[in-house]
């Protein structure tokens, strides 16, 4: 019976002292209350983005939906991809066998490389591309001068190459005049000219067309297992009545819970996942959670700013593209901001951020400071594109003292091991020392990791 604890793990606590004998309290729903500044994340965390898993290897699927980014460029043109206007209605020739790529794979993540794999050009759709213009007599541009506006046909799709033969219906200039035929004149489509599906077209009693679909990506989370562990305390010292805090037990007993605490907002923040087997010892299995930081710096967005000349534009600039709505943005971050940042956002003197970006004009950002739902000072930032809370992050210092870190609380939860009617969101187990011991030791317990799906929506502000 050495290490018989209650059956009833993970329960709520209702008016029970933490002196009762072999209990297991838990504390998942109010440790994350515990000075809310100095651990806002996890705060955030637990209380916005909580949702339990079954699995301590937890599977998520990401889904970046197609409609936001029916976009591609030409990577190749054959040369009957000119179209001669001789005689010809616009619509009477055909630019012939385009190339095509996109900057993304098929689940809609973005790539370095171009992806030639373009599965949703479909026969009979309307496409809109740039095109070159050469008068009768004269010499192409090299640039973009009008558009086309094309049916697709004949697409051919492998994974590594895409096809397509477009038949223009319709050529305006870029200034929105419509071409008519005239002459010698011709257009041809150059290499990277970039284009558009702005719809599908058919004819009357036509067939049903084919189709595509989105590919789902799959990804993968750890819980991580989280103890921390009471010396013992003699049956002496916890009758001993001491100077300061009279009851030493319940002072080391706090002061563990919030060290606790602090270590899971380390993880969630700084931890580097990765899952081991154990089968080289006797242990069980070793998992790490991912943090948010080192993550989103391998697989999101990071944007360089300073501190003496990033104002309204640079500022304004990397918003744009970091609230891009392909990415599936919420249009809200939470930023994560240490003190050097935060004191800096504050400035009001000549060549502060406030006075760089907001000025003494009307149409630039919004700067606000409220008071936040969970006992921090918030300063909101309202740009054109979305909104950005920043709070302070007293753990981002030292090396990751210019650092910010945006994050779409919409694409993170934090993730408790929860199943089989027991729970291993924080608890806390008493009196584990052996029996006959004539003292106690109790331990803090959690298991959880982090899940942080589209990290494109997640950026890293670095200020120098």
């Amino acid at each position: 019976m050495a290490n018989f604890l209650s059956v009833n793990a993970g329960n709520g606590v209702s008016g029970v002292s933490i002196d009762d004998t072999r209990r297991i309290f838990n504390f998942g729903e109010r440790v994350a209350e515990l000075a809310p500044q100095q651990s806002p994340f996890f705060v955030y965390l637990s209380k916005v983005a909580k949702k339990p898993t079954d699995d301590p290897v937890f599977k998520f699927l990401e889904q970046r939906h197609q409609w936001q980014r029916r976009n591609f460029q030409v990577s190749a043109v054959n040369e009957g991809a000119q179209l001669d206007t001789t005689g010809l209605d616009v619509s009477q020739s055909v630019f012939t066998q385009v190339d095509v790529e996109v900057m993304y794979d098929k689940y809609g993540k973005p790539t370095a490389a171009a992806n030639a794999y373009v599965p949703f050009i479909i026969d009979k759709q309307v496409i809109a591309i740039e095109v070159d213009y050469k008068a009768d007599g004269g010499s192409y541009s090299g640039a973009a001068t009008h558009r086309a506006y094309c049916i697709a046909s004949a697409t051919t799709t492998s994974l590594t190459d895409t096809k397509v033969t477009l038949t223009p219906y319709r050529i305006v200039s870029l200034a929105g005049a419509e071409y008519t035929a005239i002459n010698d004149d011709t257009f041809k489509i150059l290499v990277g000219a970039k284009a558009q599906i702005v719809g599908s077209a058919f004819e009357e009693g036509t067939n049903a067309p084919l189709g595509w679909e989105d590919k789902l990506y799959d990804r993968e989370g750890y819980c991580q297992i989280f103890k921390t562990g009471m010396n013992l305390f003699s049956g002496t010292a916890m009758a001993t009545r001491y100077r300061g805090h009279s009851n030493e037990y319940q002072r080391i007993w706090r002061d563990k819970l919030m060290e606790h605490k602090m270590d899971i907002e380390h993880s969630m923040l700084f931890g580097v996942g990765k899952s081991a087997s154990g089968e080289s010892s006797n242990l069980g299995a070793l998992r790490y959670s991912w943090g948010v930081l080192p993550y989103t710096e391998q697989y999101g967005k990071i944007y360089s700013l300073t501190y003496a000349t990033s104002g309204y534009d640079a500022f304004l600039d990397a918003m744009e593209d970091f609230f891009a709505p392909e990415s599936g943005n919420s249009g809200n971050k939470l930023v994560l901001a240490s003190r050097k940042v935060i004191t800096y956002l504050n400035k009001m003197g000549s060549g502060g951020f406030l006075n760089n970006t907001v000025g003494s004009s009307q149409y630039r950002l919004d700067v606000q400071n409220i008071k936040g739902s969970f006992g921090h000072q918030v300063t909101v930032v309202n740009t054109i594109y979305g909104n950005l809370h920043f709070v302070a992050e007293p753990l981002l210092r030292g090396m990751w003292e210019d650092y910010c870190v945006a994050v779409d609380m919409s694409n993170l939860a934090y993730r408790p091991l929860a199943g089989n009617g027991k729970s291993r969101d924080t608890f806390v187990e008493t009196n584990i020392q052996d029996p006959g011991i004539d003292g106690r030791k109790d331990q803090i317990i959690t298991e959880a990791g982090l899940e942080i799906s589209l990290p494109e929506t997640h950026a890293i502000l670095k200020f120098s």
